[in-house]
């Protein structure tokens, strides 16, 4: 019975994750990784199931963070020749590589999964109720 509350449950938790790579993501835009290089965008993939489910059942139902992959897209390119960054040679001299992370992307991303979360609280908040109204006609 309460199985129905673990696809809910896995569905807020793996947005949650998915968050918190989009956060990241926009926290970490203007820095760089340990080798110089910018920040490269981090995406989460969800995959079917629930592996923390403590069911047979339950983990073949919901949703989870499959894996976050670090984007390979180029990086963004910004004319600025007196940066120490700029690349001295080849077609792009003068050229500043930045982060990969475009801000409305992530901001239109966080928006979606805000209400994919939303939407799992009123399904759990949905389920509950109908668990109640079960309970009192049994009673």
């Amino acid at each position: 019975m309460y199985g129905m509350l673990d696809i809910s449950t896995s569905g807020m938790i793996a947005q949650r994750e998915r968050m918190t790579a989009i956060a990241a993501n926009l926290a970490n835009r203007s820095s760089l990784e340990p080798d110089g290089t910018p920040y490269r965008a981090r995406q989460a993939f969800f995959a079917a199931g629930d592996p923390r489910s403590r069911t047979p059942h339950g983990r073949k139902m919901g949703v989870h963070i499959d894996r976050v992959e670090v984007d390979q897209s180029p990086f963004n390119l910004r004319w600025d020749p007196s940066d120490p960054r700029a690349m001295k040679t080849g077609p792009q001299k003068g050229y500043v590589q930045e982060s990969n992370v475009n801000p409305i992307v992530e901001q239109v991303n966080a928006i979606q999964a805000s209400r994919a979360y939303e939407a799992n609280v009123v399904a759990a908040e949905a389920t509950k109720s109908m668990m109640a109204q079960a309970l009192r006609l049994i009673a």
